[in-house]
Formats: C-alpha cells, structure tokens, sequence
C-alpha cells in the first residue's frame, strides 16, 4: 500500500493557498523538510500527524490517504489478478507484493502462504524453511479471522509442518478432529433437508452426485498415474481403455453422469501425462476424448441446473457459454516450456482446433 501522505500535504497546503514556508512555520519545522515530506522522501513525525490534520481541518484518515473502501477494491482486484496468474512466475511476483502492501488481509496471509508452501505437492524442505513465517500467519488468522476455508487453510499448513517434520501422527490427528468427514458435509446435509419425493431434493441429489462424481474421476486418475507397479506406456493404456469405457457409456445412455466422470478423470490424466513424463501421442489421444467429455457437459449446462450449479457455483466465474472455449484457450496458451513443447505438434493442434 503506498504511503501517500506526502501528495497529500502538497495538495491540501495548495488548496489553503500557503507557501511551504508559511506551513514550516506553522509545525516549527524547516522549510526543507517540508519540501522532503511533499517529495517522498521523508514522513513527518507521527507526533506531527494530528496537528497537520487538524491545521488543514481534515482527518487522519485523509491527511495519510487512508480509504478503505478503494483499499478493499485493490484487494480484491489484486486478488482476482493473483488467481488469474497463480500458475506462473507473475503470480508469485502479485502475491508477495500484495502480502508486503497490505500484510494484515487474512485472504493475503491465506494466498501468499499456500503460494509459497505449493497448494498440493509441498517440498517439505520449504516448509521448514518458511516455518516460523508460516506459523505465525497460522496462529494470526486462527485468533482473528472467521471465514471457516481460511481457518481450515490454517490448520492444514499446521497439519503440512507437522508432517515436515517428522510428527506425522499430530498432523493426521489435525484432520481428524478439525475436518468434516464425506457424511457431514455442506452438501450431504442439503439434499437432507427436502422429502424424498420432491423436486429439490431431486435437484440437490442430483448436484451433489456430479459434484461427487467430478471429485472420484480426479482421485481415479491420480490412483492409475501414481501406480509404480506400471510403466508410463502402461498408464496411458490404461487411462485411455477407461475413458472409452466411460465415453461409449455416455454415448449409450446420454446420461451426462458418465461425461463428469470422463472429463474429471482424463484431464487429469492429461494433465500429469503433460508435466510428468507422458508421451505426446499418448497426451493428444486423451485431449481429444478430454475435449468431447467437456463438450458434452457445456450442452448439458446449458439444459439442467443441477448440473450448471455442480460445475458453476456462485464462486466460480467461467459460465456454461464459454466453458469449452476457456479450456482450449488455456491449453493454446504457451504457458510454460511443455505447453510450447506440445503446441509444436500438428496432431496436438489439430485437436485443440476441433473443439475451439
């Protein structure tokens, strides 16, 4: 956050017509330091602050530039740049500058710490590192903050450290008593509030399931790619015979259940063929079966709430119109070296084109 008390006294000082010297006079100052304040180069002493807001009838707030609500907008701008870039080099370059301007956001606190520590994949290394910083804006926002994700964000890191360390044990222990298990979840207990032969319980039934069902294809995924009894080859051959299995299901029934599964599960597999060693025939074949379980579910949005509100709660900003297009655009975006890797293959290209 900028200090910009200096601009301010030269604009006030303006306003009331006074020379710099009249107003040295006046705080029994030099008139060089009051030509440093209106520069940036020095502040005035804080025992200054109130006798120059009261000299030109303004409040603190005002006299230092203090607003909160255009700080408030910065801070949520920042934070939505943040997440737009928090991928690559330039996210890391918002958040630590935002972290330094406005050090006391728990949302801050929140994105700078997981920025740091890897959201998934901590190097434990890095965790130890950054422990004594972690733990102090762990404890801050455990004692001061009440939005529950940023508190369970808090725990988790506690939990992660814990770990590092060595403490597996009192880390799990963590999740255990601070964490809702599958059955007393937000969205559990929704679908409980309506009688079983209404429309909104069939409404939030069916919600939940796609949720769900997008939740088991990801960890499906993740449980063929991390297998170490198979070969990368082997991997792919199997993450492909699965997508087809799912995909000839969606053809057969229509039923989109089968498209979240498949979309869920292959762009997961895409996505770790991609940056951990897949081979790029391999990776073209699953975008392509990828792209179509996308597709189907962007028509499905369209037509059924249930499923628009599975894969675009309030929170989320892409919408049913350019769910697609979102994809293939961030895959057509050279993101880092692999990406330019694969946008040199003419088959890559050729399937992110079918589908832009």
């Amino acid at each position: 956050m900028e200090m910009t008390i200096g601009a301010n006294i030269k604009r006030l000082r303006l306003a009331k017509n006074i020379t710099q010297e009249q107003l040295s006079v006046a705080m029994n100052v030099t008139c060089a330091a009051v030509s440093k304040w209106e520069r940036g180069e020095t502040y005035p002493d804080i025992t200054l602050l109130q006798p120059l807001a009261y000299y030109f009838s303004v409040t603190l707030d005002e006299l230092m530039g203090y607003n909160q609500k255009k700080i408030q907008t910065d801070i949520n701008e920042t934070i939505l740049l943040y997440k737009k870039y928090r991928h690559e080099n330039k996210g890391r370059e918002i958040i630590v500058k935002a972290y330094h301007d406005y050090p006391n956001d728990y949302r801050i606190m929140h994105y700078y710490m997981w920025n740091i520590a890897g959201e998934a994949d901590n190097d434990p290394s890095v965790l130890i590192v950054h422990k004594n910083e972690f733990l102090a804006i762990c404890k801050k926002i455990l004692e001061e903050a009440t939005e529950e994700d940023l508190r369970l964000g808090a725990w988790n890191m506690r939990a992660k450290i814990l770990h590092a360390e060595g403490n597996t044990a009192e880390a799990l222990e963590i999740y255990k008593t601070k964490f809702t298990n599958w059955y007393t979840t937000g969205e559990q207990k929704t679908e409980q509030l309506f009688t079983k032969d209404t429309e909104e319980y069939y409404y939030w039934v069916s919600k939940n399931m796609y949720e769900l069902i997008a939740f088991a294809g990801d960890k499906l995924g993740r449980v063929i790619f991390f297998d170490r009894a198979l070969s990368m080859k082997e991997k792919a051959e199997k993450a492909i015979k699965y997508g087809k299995l799912m995909l000839n299901a969606l053809d057969e029934t229509g039923d989109i259940f089968f498209a979240g599964l498949a979309e869920a599960f292959l762009g997961r597999i895409r996505n770790d063929m991609t940056f951990r060693g897949g081979y790029d025939e391999d990776i073209v074949t699953i975008l392509d079966m990828n792209l179509y379980a996308a597709q189907r579910i962007a028509e499905a949005v369209k037509n059924d709430d249930a499923v628009h509100q599975a894969y675009f709660p309030e929170r989320i900003s892409v919408t049913a119109d350019d769910f697609l297009t979102w994809i293939v655009d961030n895959l057509l975006n050279p993101q880092n070296s692999r990406h330019s890797e694969l946008l040199k293959n003419n088959e890559y290209i050729s399937v992110l084109n079918k589908y832009k």
